[in-house]
């Protein structure tokens, strides 16, 4: 319990109890809970759009959005805003080696630019809307198992080479192929219920491949902007590609 006392702590806002020694041992292995913690922040969510949507399904997109970004602390929006922002300070370098280390400079940097602005309010725009959707036509598995799906992800892309001293770094060691192979399996195993949603399949390898070759390894900032689009691709897909109601919860 010890590592999924830690990996709630880490992950969401929710009152966790106290933990007298944290080990860097400790603080890697909790990767491995990181698909359970997005089944209840996906729980929750999907609990709070509902109870919006009883009065309009556009207060059950804002209560749901407000729980998403209220129970994760907006930590992986945090890395999706430094990412947008270093991308967008080195896209113009042509040299590789002056490339990395202006990105690696902005993502050191604490402050929000334009591009990571944008980025922000783009995706809590996405978000906005694709819950709305959702809950439109009573998608609120979707909702359940989309941020189970993203952080199963993690498991993978903190193995690539760490591209500087951090948080993203401290994961990898631990984050062994039984706990990635079981996990696969569970979410596989309720991809059945939401069959679009096997798209984790496809966007976790994609975005680890993009780490790699774009920027040649993971920060984790890469890592909490993987999380973030990883929600918002997983429900697209699921409202683009399997509607109907065959697709409903």
């Amino acid at each position: 319990m010890h590592g999924l006392i830690l990996a709630l702590q880490f992950l969401t806002r929710l009152p966790t109890p106290r933990l007298a020694v944290v080990s860097p041992a400790h603080m890697a292995g909790c990767v491995v809970w990181f698909p359970l913690v997005g089944l209840l922040i996906g729980a929750l969510v999907a609990a709070s759009a509902w109870l919006g949507a009883q009065e309009d399904p556009w207060l059950g997109a804002l209560l749901g959005l407000v729980a998403w970004v209220g129970l994760t602390g907006a930590l992986h929006l945090d890395g999706l805003a430094d990412l947008a922002d270093a991308l967008g300070a080195a896209h113009r370098l042509a040299d590789p080696t002056a490339r990395r280390e202006r990105l690696l400079q902005v993502l050191a940097d604490p402050h929000l630019g334009v591009f990571g602005g944008v980025a922000l309010v783009l995706q809590l725009l996405a978000k906005l809307v694709l819950i709305m959707l959702a809950v439109q036509v009573g998608a609120y598995l979707a909702l359940l198992l989309a941020p189970a799906w993203s952080r199963w992800g993690v498991l993978l892309w903190s193995r690539l080479p760490p591209l500087k001293p951090g948080l993203g770094e401290r994961f990898a060691w631990r984050s062994g192929n039984l706990a990635i192979v079981f996990w696969a399996l569970a979410l596989a195993l309720a991809g059945f219920l939401q069959p679009m949603l096997a798209l984790g399949f496809v966007w976790t390898p994609a975005w680890r491949y993009w780490l790699l070759r774009r920027l040649g390894g993971m920060t984790g900032d890469a890592l909490g902007a993987g999380v973030e689009w990883g929600e918002s691709v997983l429900l697209l897909a699921w409202l683009l590609i399997w509607p109907g109601p065959s697709g409903l919860f």
